[in-house]
């Protein structure tokens, strides 16, 4: 399962340090993006892991974020996906 949370600037470390402090939540995938890459003030939060550790991540982020869906969900997927290929590819030139 996957989980896409949008917060806003001034709350996002404190959403951060809840995340990755929760014994369950921080066993899941947390990638954080600034959210310019989609045109947005504020960062994105993506998590990929077990049905368990998503809805406990929900739990913890109520009141610091929102849920994202639909398009712009898949649009910041995509993005995320890109920059990792890049970064994949980056990586092996080095090793060349």
């Amino acid at each position: 399962m996957d989980l896409l949370l949008f917060c806003k600037r001034e709350d996002s470390k404190k959403l951060e340090e809840k995340l990755k402090k929760d014994d369950l939540v921080s066993g899941a995938s947390i990638k954080i993006r600034d959210a310019s890459i989609a045109n947005k003030d504020g960062f994105y939060f993506y998590l990929e892991g077990t049905e368990d550790k998503i809805k406990k991540a929900r739990e913890l982020a109520k009141d610091l974020a929102s849920e994202i869906d639909g398009e712009e969900k898949e649009k910041v997927k995509k993005i995320l996906k890109e920059e990792e290929e890049r970064a994949i590819e980056g990586f092996g030139a080095i090793l060349g």
